[in-house]
């Protein structure tokens, strides 16, 4: 947790704001901030400054106050990606690192060989997804939090909503075969769709390219995707 973000819902009198629990527990044993110390701070959506620490008094959370913002919040990636649904436990960390990357606009679809199982899991409440994407901000020391949508059928968002995504974007779907090299720093927008762990199947791939997506790979290896998703990001659009 390299930012304490502080959400307005929790703002106290006289700007304070409360912190949560998990927050109080990293800053007491981690930093092992004591009264009056001067904390790196974000407000959710807002800038980043400093806040000063005070700890938790007769069982109540502790509250950073005198809060000063002066940093904007940096760049985002000019991407939106598409994604697959992939396992339960690896998509908390590939959304750690989504969030952590840059992006801001996610759509979680489903493919042919997700198993149908991976849309009743807990992890995709909508808490257990901001939570995530939460812990990516905080690592990055970012505090524009993600959009995202959960796409339950492929059809419909290949050939309704994908057109208008990519208007004035590149293309680019991550699918090994009959595929040319990832370009590097592409200095443009694009739509980036990633498949399961299986892959795209033939139908897929083709309403891929029917809608103006472009295959490309990063080789002979074929990458997990919470592997993938930090290479092709930093292949894209290198810091």
């Amino acid at each position: 947790m390299n930012l304490i973000l502080l959400d307005l819902k929790n703002t106290l009198d006289s700007g304070q704001y409360a912190l949560s629990a998990r927050q109080q527990t990293h800053i007491s044993k981690v930093i092992k901030a004591e009264q009056g110390d001067v904390l790196r701070v974000g407000i959710l959506n807002g800038k980043i400054g400093e806040g000063v620490y005070e700890p938790p008094k007769d069982d109540q959370l502790g509250y950073i106050h005198s809060v000063s913002l002066s940093l904007p919040a940096p760049q985002p990636l000019p991407m939106i990606l598409v994604m697959a649904l992939p396992r339960p436990n690896m998509l908390k960390r590939t959304l750690q690192n989504i969030a952590a990357m840059g992006v801001k606009e996610l759509y979680l679809i489903h493919s042919a060989k997700v198993e149908k199982s991976y849309w009743q899991s807990p992890v995709l409440q909508t808490e257990s997804i901001q939570q995530c994407l939460l812990e990516g901000l905080e690592q990055a020391k970012d505090t524009i939090m993600p959009t995202w949508s959960l796409i339950p059928r492929f059809r419909p968002f290949v050939e309704d909503q994908l057109p208008a995504l990519l208007m004035g974007k590149v293309g680019l779907l991550a699918h090994p075969y009959l595929a040319k090299r990832c370009p590097i720093d592409i200095q443009k927008p694009c739509v980036l769709a990633l498949g399961p762990e299986g892959g795209w199947n033939e139908f897929e791939v083709d309403k891929w390219h029917e809608a103006g997506m472009e295959s490309v790979h990063l080789g002979d290896r074929i990458l997990k995707v919470e592997t993938v998703v930090p290479v092709l990001l930093s292949r894209l659009y290198p810091i």
